[in-house]
């Protein structure tokens, strides 16, 4: 009988550490923050140059990992009020904020989509594929604060799952076929 509650507790404890272990790996060894540039940390793709344009911020938080594209989050504080945003920079309609880890407390996906919802807080626009079928989208709410995510767009959803490419779509690079 001892060695089968040895076995047993062996089994245990490894669980316990596999466990752990995989705890860790998910929620803080891949995170890295992102060291500010200071001048082009937070762009909003312009209505009329339909390009990628720096706006003022201040404070500016942000972690990226290399496991995945969507693992980008930041979040920073503008004096550019939300009306100045509407008239210059394109709208980002399919806004939906990805959780990031609880320890990244300046991110709270859950509270900023329910401001998107209620209308609060309006998104942007930051960079149509930045990596492609990727887009940056930008959040500002009323008060100045606003975060950045990195959220699939149409064509990134299509193709990532293998299907051919929608017509309204640009041809993929070959590294994501």
């Amino acid at each position: 009988m001892r060695a089968g509650q040895l076995l047993v507790g062996a089994i245990g404890v490894t669980a316990a550490v596999a466990g752990a272990a995989l705890y860790y790996l998910q929620v803080y060894a891949y995170y890295e923050p992102v060291e500010a540039s200071g001048t082009d940390d937070v762009t909003l793709t312009g209505i009329v140059s339909e390009a990628p344009e720096s706006i003022v911020y201040d404070n500016f938080q942000a972690i990226d990992a290399d496991s995945s594209p969507l693992r980008y989050r930041a979040c920073f504080e503008t004096p550019l009020s939300q009306s100045m945003l509407t008239e210059t920079y394109q709208d980002y309609p399919t806004a939906e904020p990805l959780v990031g880890p609880g320890w990244f407390d300046c991110f709270d996906a859950k509270a900023l989509g329910a401001a998107l919802e209620s209308g609060e807080a309006l998104a942007f626009l930051g960079q149509r594929d930045f990596i492609y079928g990727i887009d940056r989208v930008v959040a500002v709410l009323p008060d100045g604060r606003g975060f950045v995510w990195h959220q699939m767009n149409h064509c990134g959803e299509v193709v990532y799952d293998g299907d051919p490419v929608p017509e309204d779509c640009p041809e993929p690079p070959k590294s994501v076929n």
